[in-house]
């Protein structure tokens, strides 16, 4: 079995592609087609014609400039030409401009290659939906009826004099401010209103726009940019209901999938974060839009946007050089909340619509960790509280009212399935929960879409691969059965027991799936998952040693990844430091649930603007102590942490024993584990 990302019999010296989003790669030699290269590393990608240039399912992009973390340069012409088929598409706009058709493109170069999602058999669930929540509704923006009286030459007030006159008489506001595009609209809309009309105020003191007759709805938009999907629900602002949610992955996973990756993209290439910034924000539009067209709302009826994202997506999404973020002291362009007209960031919703970006707490801590603190509220609550948004790039808050401290920690993309040798986004028929007899060694899964194990009678679905909760309830259900050792060795020796351990190179690998596609976890799997949730772990504690603490009351998860994954296998892995299981519990996508409450309460607003500034940073990037947090926390669950609220729930092997002289490595090796960063 060859390893992941590896061609078997490819030369240094032919072409290396990498396929994104997917982070697989292999050396073909020039002349090879996309799409067989694409089928030969298990790209999901799609073609029902044949190779013939037909059915246009196949379309990819070629992302242009220098990657570092792939050590290529990425271009157009490292593909052949466009062939007549090619013309004869994009003639007739099957064939996207920009786009290459894989079965046509053959390789003649080092090339970066996006499959996009609407070329991908499984496509993406985006696991951000909106959590039930109760919030005290007070938006920004209301709608005010009134009835103004209409010019007379004997009183020649103009017509604005006497809207302010009719909103301060029947509302108690007093207007001081207006925007121009609504001033250019006065005339016009009392006039289509028989001067009835609907005011929509900001703040209390400013009008944003104006409708002819009663309107008693205005709606506005919850915004999460993540570093690999995007998220937004549209939401009645008087109401709080949520009334339509939708998702995509973020198409700047091309320049890299991780946020280091694409500061470096920006930093290498002259036009690369404009490009990166572009992309994202044709992508929130195209969701603004579809929300809007889903609950049946007019785009510009939509008034107000709230939005989340981590310190690169809110420095892209704003148009703020990212590079001051690739290195010590990672200096933000601003931490504090922005206003702005959403316009200024390609949203076409109209000219009244603003957009909020909550604040970011620091330098690899951003306005999505805002988000999360602000649906949380730890600062309220005494027990001491461990909240993990997991991601690429996990943020860490840990306190209470009395004290908030924060930190980011460099996993990678791992925990979405991304660089595994079988791993996938979530997506229909992936694979998402894991089960081993640890007597006959047999596994038994679920995939995403039937709630069926697979040793139940009538089950059917072929699984395409496996996803981050799936890749981590293996890992863990391995090491229950004794597959994997504590320091994360898969047993050869059961390969005498088990026709499901074979043998892999030098090492082994556990087959979950025989048969096309074969579904395996690997010895470099395992080795990915250890260094994700060494990082995780080594954040958090360094968190607790901060605040003087050895144990945490409570464990919240957060984010798309945090929210699917079965708490017990988060401590049984060692993700999170021990806890009773009970007290470790999922938030949901709480970035997003933060945006909608600051979407739909100005009060709490301006709360979490003060509450964010007193919450302290630890930066794990120069901390000295990381790197020791992270080497025993390789092991599974840890090497040195006793883990006695866990063991109490679950029977666990021992612990490895401490190899002789760490110490002394441990001062060598510099701070490995923070090249990631």
């Amino acid at each position: 079995m060859p390893a992941a990302g590896r061609v078997a019999g490819a030369v240094a010296d032919e072409p290396l592609v990498v396929f994104t989003p997917s982070g697989r790669r292999g050396r073909f030699p020039a002349g090879t087609p996309l799409l067989a290269a694409a089928r030969r590393l298990g790209v999901d990608l799609d073609s029902v014609c044949g190779g013939r240039g037909i059915c246009t399912r196949c379309q990819v992009r070629v992302s242009e400039g220098e990657f570092a973390k792939h050590g290529i340069v990425s271009a157009e012409d490292h593909l052949t030409g466009l062939s007549d088929r090619e013309r004869r598409q994009l003639a007739t706009r099957r064939l996207k401009e920009g786009h290459r058709l894989s079965c046509q493109a053959r390789i003649a170069g080092d090339l970066v290659a996006d499959v996009p999602e609407t070329s991908q058999v499984h496509r993406q669930i985006v696991r951000k939906r909106a959590a039930a929540r109760n919030i005290r509704i007070d938006p920004l923006v209301r709608p005010m009826y009134v009835e103004v009286p209409p010019p007379d030459l004997a009183h020649p007030a103009g017509h604005l004099r006497r809207l302010k006159e009719s909103l301060r008489q029947g509302f108690g506001v007093r207007v001081t401010e207006a925007d121009l595009h609504a001033v250019r609209k006065l005339h016009s809309t009392l006039e289509a209103g028989g001067y009835r009309a609907t005011a929509f105020v900001r703040d209390r003191r400013r009008l944003v726009d104006l409708r002819p007759g009663f309107r008693d709805r205005v709606f506005g938009l919850a915004v999460d940019v993540g570093s690999t999907t995007l998220a937004v629900h549209l939401c009645d602002l008087l109401s709080g209901e949520v009334l339509a949610s939708l998702g995509r992955m973020n198409p700047q996973i091309r320049f890299g999938e991780d946020l280091m990756s694409r500061v470096s993209f920006a930093m290498m290439n002259e036009d690369g974060a404009a490009e990166m910034t572009q992309a994202v924000r044709e992508a929130l539009n195209e969701l603004a839009v579809e929300a809007a067209a889903a609950a049946g709302v007019e785009p510009a009826d939509v008034l107000e946007v709230a939005i989340a994202g981590n310190p690169v997506m809110h420095h892209l999404l704003l148009g703020l050089d990212p590079a001051p973020l690739g290195f010590a002291p990672f200096a933000l362009a601003t931490d504090e909340g922005t206003e702005l007209a959403a316009a200024d960031i390609g949203l076409g919703l109209g000219p009244a619509a603003r957009a909020y970006v909550l604040p970011c707490i620091a330098g690899h801590v951003g306005a999505d960790a805002a988000g999360v603190v602000l649906s949380e509220m730890p600062y309220r609550k005494k027990e001491i509280t461990l909240i993990v948004d997991v991601g690429t790039n996990a943020e860490l808050v840990l306190g209470n009212a009395e004290r908030l401290l924060a930190a980011s920690s460099p996993t990678g993309p791992a925990f979405e399935g991304a660089q595994l040798s079988c791993g996938q986004r979530a997506a229909p028929g992936v694979i998402e929960r894991v089960r081993i007899d640890p007597v006959t060694l047999e596994p038994r899964y679920r995939v995403i879409g039937d709630e069926r194990w697979s040793d139940e009678p009538g089950w059917d679905p072929a699984p395409s691969g496996i996803c981050g909760s799936g890749i981590v309830e293996a890992i863990a259900e391995l090491f229950l059965a004794g597959i994997v050792h504590p320091d994360g060795a898969i047993d050869g020796s059961l390969a005498q027991r088990s026709a499901r351990v074979v043998p892999d190179g030098r090492t082994f690998t556990y087959v979950i799936r025989a048969g096309e596609p074969e579904i395996a976890i690997t010895q470099n799997d395992v080795r990915q998952i250890q260094l994700a949730k060494a990082a995780l772990y080594a954040g958090a504690r360094l968190l607790m040693d901060r605040m003087g603490i050895d144990a945490v009351d409570r464990v919240t998860l957060a984010g798309a990844f945090g929210s699917q994954i079965d708490p017990k296998y988060a401590l049984l892995l060692g993700m999170v430091p021990d806890c009773e299981p009970g007290r470790v519990t999922s938030a949901g996508n709480a970035a997003g649930t933060g945006a909608r409450i600051a979407l739909l309460n100005r009060r709490l607003r301006r709360e979490l603007e003060r509450r964010v500034r007193g919450i302290e940073k630890v930066e794990t990037a120069v901390e000295p102590r990381f790197q020791e947090h992270f080497v025993d926390a390789m092991a599974i669950p840890h090497r040195s942490a006793p883990y006695a609220k866990l063991r109490a729930a679950v029977d666990l092997p021992p612990p490895p024993p401490a190899p002789a002289g760490r110490a002394t490595r441990r001062r060598r090796s510099g701070g490995g584990a923070r090249h990631s960063r």
